[in-house]
């Protein structure tokens, strides 16, 4: 059998400019959360099995890759027949995770709890530009504080985070939308759906970027809604670009929204907007969904100009931690797109230096006697033990080419060394 040199479809290769990039991100952004408070935990990439598939991942668990039982157990479950081979699953994400660590951790933890986790996840994804099917997610979660200083303390510490990452390409079109799963379900109730059908509803609703309101319309009458209830809900939806929160909740009744959600919204955007430097734009967006079936309250999504896709985005999801402790812990997060960040920071040819101040490569000729190697060897760890970066390489023939090939690296200082 044939070895095969290209990595697992929807994996990546990472060559030394890649890691650079990527690690001086990931710096980044803990420098930017820890500045706010946030703390860094880590959780294993296997999850329950269970924990995977309890209704609260959305789509995301329908792409989960199942890990097989081991020794004894995959036998007995062979032999018995009931074709349930696997008992655990890499994390598709990193909310779930989070929320069975406070619940076994939470006596451990301050409250409220700021957290700051980046790691890898993996999804069954159809692979294409800035989606893989192992991918790195960096989240920020704030656990236990039902207030709205919450949400405003996210959007704002994440705005600042992305403003400082993107401060070297030309993006100025960066846009935070914000909503509320409540006025969601308001809206629905108020043009006539049933509650049990609001999920469906949403689901389609969610594709309006994609699919146009024609197309929003076309599914939900092929889903066999009332088309006077459709047209009702498409109304409100129809003039809805810039109109505020209080505009856009005056058409549902206090039947179906209580009024504090959209005096809050309206907080969150007005605080919101105080934080965040010029170039980012705070909006109530009433289209927003997020797929996710665990959001509670509201929710936000980072877009940029000139991209189809989001870079970041989260909410308030308060009943998550309570089905694994059975004590309800309110909780919001937001969930950073590591991979579609790098992706725009590639397309504007951004790369990372290789060290803050130039870094040094011995090239040795092989002629070079064993005292002089030992010398440059001295020399070497002596600017390395200063904080330099130092390479010692032997000489290549070509060694025009060879520095050319280090320079690309990031390297500025060559020194040849010869046997005299």
């Amino acid at each position: 059998m044939a070895f095969v040199k290209k990595p697992v479809k929807g994996m990546q290769d990472f060559l030394p400019a890649d890691m650079r990039l990527r690690e001086s991100i990931i710096a980044m952004i803990k420098d930017s959360y820890s500045k706010c408070g946030f703390m860094q935990i880590e959780t294993p990439v296997m999850e329950h099995l269970e924990n995977l598939q309890s209704n609260q991942g959305g789509d995301n668990e329908k792409l989960i890759f199942q890990v097989m039982k081991r020794g004894r157990e995959l036998t007995r479950a062979i032999e018995a027949g009931n074709h349930e081979y696997a008992d655990n699953g890499l994390r598709y994400d990193l909310t779930l995770p989070l929320a069975r660590y406070y619940a076994n951790n939470k006596e451990e933890l301050p409250a409220p709890f700021k957290s700051l986790q980046v790691g890898n996840v993996w999804r069954a994804d159809n692979p294409q530009k800035g989606r893989f099917r192992q991918f790195t997610q960096c989240d920020i979660d704030i656990l236990g504080d039902d207030s709205n200083l919450a949400e405003i303390e996210l959007i704002s510490a994440t705005s600042a985070m992305l403003q400082k990452i993107l401060a070297d390409t030309d993006i100025t079109g960066l846009t935070v939308h914000v909503n509320d799963r409540k006025i969601l379900r308001g809206a629905a109730l108020q043009a006539g759906f049933a509650e049990e059908a609001i999920g469906g509803v949403l689901i389609t609703l969610d594709k309006l970027d994609k699919i146009g309101f024609d197309g929003v319309e076309k599914e939900l009458l092929a889903n066999g809604f009332d088309p006077e209830v459709v047209q009702r809900y498409l109304a409100m939806y129809r003039d809805s670009a810039g109109i505020s929160c209080q505009e856009f909740c005056q058409a549902i009744s206090d039947e179906y929204l209580d009024a504090s959600v959209s005096a809050s919204m309206d907080e969150i955007v007005e605080c919101s907007r105080t934080m965040v430097s010029e170039g980012m734009t705070i909006a109530f967006d009433p289209t927003l969904v997020r797929g996710m079936g665990y959001y509670t309250g509201p929710i936000f999504e980072v877009t940029v100009d000139g991209y189809g896709f989001s870079i970041a985005g989260g909410g308030r999801y308060d009943e998550m931690i309570g089905k694994f402790s059975g004590e309800d812990v309110c909780a919001v997060g937001f969930s950073i797109g590591f991979e579609r960040i790098i992706t725009i920071l590639k397309d504007f040819g951004v790369q990372a230096p290789l060290a803050a101040e130039g870094a040094t490569v011995y090239l040795i000729d092989k002629k070079v006697p064993t005292q002089k190697k030992l010398q440059v060897l001295a020399e070497a760890k002596e600017l390395r033990d200063q904080g330099k970066t130092v390479s010692v390489q032997p000489m290549k023939k070509n060694a025009k080419r060879q520095i050319n090939a280090l320079e690309a690296e990031g390297f500025t200082d060559f020194v040849k060394v010869y046997a005299d």
